[in-house]
């Protein structure tokens, strides 16, 4: 049996004004008609395979997780005073289940459109997590991204591979390079491993890190079903990804291939590629007239949006905010003023 835990973090600044800081985008349906939370959840909701889930989400959204868990009554909830990255996140979770817990770590925004590959990703995961091995997912790479990390597959590791290499996000043309070799995946951010090995090596590369944290979870509270950590301990820690504190540093790390239609749903064009789009390319949700329109996204809680003769161009309309830019430029929506204030 795996224990899922679930990271909630983030404020999903590029996907604004769709998801704005005080309801980001686990909180609302992105891809499906399902939240992109409530989708993570019932991807783990096989009592058969998973133990019920732990989620590690922050102060700013407890209500939200509150109401969002409501209908599912074995969740536990750990609540962040503040954001750290997720080496904490995690950490706070392995240390509410026994050391020889298998965590499967997963954030809350992913999608995953092939269940089935994914599920047989995590029981080859977990098979080498029960060796000690701390395992990493090598999502297929399908075009030379340049807004992923990279894994470079080394030896073969009975259901994976050890992890030959971190690559950071690369330029174009070494995307495309990478593509070509094919030894490379994406670094899609999902973890599986046993949580003793893995407070055992944050002590190792990050004893002061996983100091403050026991600190924090030893002062810590209950408060209505929800884990509060102590925030004068937790303020102490210095936030690290699990990448840079542990697996580019550990002689631990394994990795499982995936072909499962992942997305971290990072941008605009993310949602636009993981959507139902018509013969054009176009996707629509809400009211909207394409005329000789490729490769658009309108997205409008309201108003209309009309179009004429427009290419590869993102359109959303939410509330009394509009965005309209080319979608080779999604990546910089978080950077505009005003965002992180809405």
């Amino acid at each position: 049996m795996i224990h899922p835990v679930i990271l909630c973090g983030g404020s999903g600044t590029r996907l604004w004004p769709y998801s704005r800081s005080q309801r980001p985008k686990p909180f609302l349906p992105v891809v499906g008609r399902d939240t992109m939370l409530d989708a993570t959840l019932q991807r783990c909701s096989s009592r058969k395979l998973y133990h019920p889930p732990i989620i590690v989400g922050g102060r700013r959204h407890r209500e939200l997780l509150a109401d969002a868990t409501g209908d599912y009554e074995d969740v536990s909830i750990i609540i962040e005073p503040e954001g750290r990255n997720t080496a904490p996140a995690i950490a706070l979770a392995a240390l509410q289940l026994p050391e020889d817990a298998i965590m499967l770590v997963c954030p809350s925004d992913h999608h995953i459109g092939d269940e089935v590959a994914f599920r047989a990703a995590v029981e080859a995961a977990a098979a080498l997590a029960r060796e000690d091995w701390l395992v990493t997912f090598g999502i297929e790479a399908t075009r030379p991204e340049t807004g992923y990390g990279y894994l470079k597959k080394g030896v073969a590791l009975g259901s994976g591979f050890r992890v030959a290499e971190f690559v950071e996000k690369p330029d174009r043309e070494r995307a495309r390079a990478y593509l070509d070799d094919g030894g490379y995946s994406w670094n899609g951010g999902l973890f599986c491993f046993r949580a003793g090995c893995f407070l055992d090596e944050l002590e190792r590369y990050r004893p002061d890190m996983i100091s403050a944290i026991r600190q924090s979870v030893a002062r810590g509270r209950d408060e209505d079903g929800i884990f509060l950590p102590d925030a004068d301990a937790f303020a102490g820690i210095e936030g690290e990804s699990v990448d840079y504190a542990v697996m580019e540093n550990t002689d631990r790390a394994a990795m499982v291939a995936a072909s499962m239609e992942w997305s971290d749903i990072g941008d605009w064009n993310a949602v636009r590629t993981a959507r139902e789009k018509d013969e054009n390319g176009n996707a629509i949700r809400g009211k909207a007239d394409l005329v000789e329109c490729r490769n658009v996204i309108v997205q409008s809680d309201g108003p209309r949006v009309s179009a004429i003769g427009l290419e590869n161009v993102i359109v959303v309309v939410d509330g009394d905010q509009v965005l309209v830019i080319d979608a080779d430029e999604a990546q910089r929506v978080g950077k505009l003023p005003g965002v992180t204030k809405t």
